[in-house]
């Protein structure tokens, strides 16, 4: 199961990962079926990670990350799980990346 387009893009996400772990102010974990109950309204896809099976969406003040890869290729529905960054001003969102660029 690839997660990502390119090598380029999974490095992206490790470096957005980390970059999100350090500016949000809270962390949320959802796993499972209760991942389909994410409002994903106002988010757009952060598309420099060239996400396939993991994605990342960016919000007007949070970062969500899901990881559907393992679980999709283990047909294990209940290892799906998102991490939502929220608490984020412009720098935590975009990395002083302008919206466009990349």
């Amino acid at each position: 199961m690839p997660l990502h387009a390119t090598v380029e893009g999974w490095v992206e996400s490790l470096a957005l990962a980390h970059h999100a772990f350090l500016c949000a102010k809270q962390v949320t974990r959802i796993v499972g079926d209760e991942v389909d109950g994410i409002d994903a309204n106002g988010y757009e896809p952060v598309r420099e990670v060239e996400g396939l099976a993991d994605t990342w969406w960016r919000g007007p003040d949070s970062l969500v990350a899901l990881y559907t890869g393992e679980a999709t290729a283990l047909d294990f529905p209940r290892g799906r799980v998102a991490l939502i960054h929220s608490g984020l001003d412009e720098w935590g969102l975009r990395g002083g990346v302008e919206a466009g660029d990349g």
